[in-house]
């Protein structure tokens, strides 16, 4: 990690053969494809980020028109009070015993 630090307090110069070392490698020719193909791929993982939020803005909105529209439902067992729980079951007893 600190060899990473210093490459970025290095002087001028040491960016300047980087820079050549990587025209060494790949060639003149190759370096606006790379550069094109890096655009692109920047491109397209912006855009499905943004389409992935934009999914996700659009089920909260779902959710939301659910829990507006829908203001009876059900409570979810873990917000029911045992009592509540074992009163019901009982009742639910004596309405099949009944029958």
């Amino acid at each position: 990690m600190k060899n990473l630090i210093l490459l970025f307090d290095t002087n001028p110069m040491v960016w300047i053969l980087i820079l050549a070392v990587i025209v060494l490698l790949f060639g003149a020719s190759k370096l606006p494809q790379l550069a094109k193909a890096l655009g692109q791929s920047k491109r397209a993982f912006r855009e499905g980020h943004e389409e992935a939020e934009e999914e996700a803005r659009r089920e909260q909105a779902k959710r939301e028109a659910q829990q507006i529209n829908a203001p009876t439902q059900r409570a979810a067992l873990s917000d029911v009070d045992d009592e509540q729980l074992f009163e019901e079951a009982r009742r639910r007893a004596a309405r099949l015993r009944a029958t």
